[in-house]
């Protein structure tokens, strides 16, 4: 039986066009339609017109939506997330008031590892609820397909058991899913002073058992000072590319030690932070044509620099901007806050802010065919926010503008 929805009386509908990575003046180039309106059909646009137009089939849809005038955009997408973890860090405040850096509290055996034995401690169905209300939060304020990685396991037990936990959320939730490998996200505590040893035992056991499972479509490595160096970084990329996974890297967060150079090198979709970045990474992620996974609300949270995205349009590398949602450097969901940042911070036009949270992130997730835009043939995803334009989104801050959220042609909130 056929469902269709019809959103009519839209203000403005907003949205980049075409499933590729959008790139320096492209960054900005959306398609504006005024007094318009979307008909979607068994969950995927069929029509979309302007003009006080309705599309042909619009008196024959079983569920009509006045938009008032106000704004629609497609649903947004959160490239970077760590949403699946065990406990919570809010003990680490004080510590961080008092002067204690990131790598300092990994260091001292907290961070990374306090939630790694955490993460060990919990049944899966634990992690599962506790996954389903971020997923419902999120898509609260507009988010309607995210990227989660695993990497609180630094087991091979414990890493299956996340990557589970994503399979089933993403089955059973209205959200859709993508599972990031992340074995090396942190030396465990068990492995300590044998980095070389743990990326041996993730490359020869952990990537071959996601890949025969089918657990995870890409795999990430966290290349940082006190964490993982370039080699071992590149040894376990390479590996995982062998093995057919799309390839990400956490990339100079907090010290410029070579990970955005192989991003561009090894032909990474993403790299992610980037906020140490230097001039020679700049260059290798536009010559490999690496999307930036911009996390400004990590920026914010450990009172960091912010990447240089204006700097990166210049250079034509795709810009993207994502929560960084995690228990430790950014306990925050709110891509609506990170729109606030890339503007206010990056300097980015709300034009290229649409681009960074839609087309870009979905395309380095492996779903720009799908969601990101508002195109026939598309996935009906979209938002209608109480605000009049993207302007709007860009300016205010701290209260959720999300008015409708529609996910494959279903009425989310």
């Amino acid at each position: 039986m056929m469902k269709s929805l019809l959103i009519k009386n839209i203000g403005i509908l907003q949205t980049p066009v075409g499933s590729f990575s959008h790139k320096g003046v492209q960054q900005a180039e959306n398609l504006k339609l005024r007094d318009a309106a979307v008909l979607i059909e068994n969950g995927v646009i069929k029509e979309i017109t302007d003009q006080g137009k309705l599309p042909l089939d619009a008196a024959e849809a079983q569920t009509v939506i006045d938009a008032n005038g106000r704004l629609v955009t497609p649903g947004l997408v959160d490239g970077h997330t760590h949403m699946v973890f065990g406990g919570y860090r809010q003990h680490e405040i004080p510590m961080k008031i008092k002067g204690a850096t990131y790598l300092d509290i990994l260091r001292a055996g907290g961070g990374i590892l306090d939630t790694v034995r955490k993460t060990r401690e919990a049944s899966e169905n634990d992690l599962v609820q506790k996954t389903e209300k971020f997923l419902d939060e999120m898509m609260d304020h507009g988010v309607t397909t995210c990227e989660a990685k695993s990497g609180y396991g630094l087991d091979l037990k414990n890493e299956v058991k996340m990557l589970n936990v994503i399979a089933r959320c993403s089955r059973d939730h209205a959200m859709d899913m993508v599972a990031t490998f992340l074995g090396p996200h942190a030396i465990p505590e068990e492995y300590e002073g044998r980095a070389d040893e743990f990326i041996d035992m993730v490359c020869s056991e952990m990537l071959p058992y996601v890949k025969e499972h089918g657990l995870a479509e890409f795999a990430d490595v966290f290349t940082e000072d006190s964490v993982f160096n370039y080699d071992q970084s590149r040894r376990y990329l390479e590996r995982a590319k062998e093995l057919g996974f799309g390839l990400k890297i956490h990339a100079d967060e907090i010290e410029a030690i070579g990970g955005s150079r192989l991003a561009g090198e090894i032909g990474a979709v993403s790299a992610e932070h980037l906020i140490s970045i230097n001039e020679e990474g700049l260059r290798s992620m536009a010559a490999g044509g690496v999307t930036a996974m911009c996390l400004p609300a990590t920026s914010f949270y450990l009172g960091a620099n912010y990447a240089p995205a204006r700097k990166m349009i210049a250079m034509n590398i795709p810009v993207a901007a994502a929560s960084d949602f995690n228990p430790g450097s950014c306990p925050s969901m709110n891509l609506q806050f990170v729109m606030n940042l890339a503007c206010i911070k990056y300097r980015m036009l709300p034009e290229e802010v649409l681009t960074a949270v839609t087309i870009n992130p979905a395309c380095a997730i492996g779903r720009g065919g799908l969601v990101g835009t508002l195109e026939r043939g598309k996935q009906g995803d979209l938002v209608i926010w109480d605000a009049p334009d993207m302007e709007t989104l860009c300016y205010r801050f701290g209260s959720n503008l999300a008015a409708k959220v529609i996910k494959k042609g279903n009425v989310i909130k």
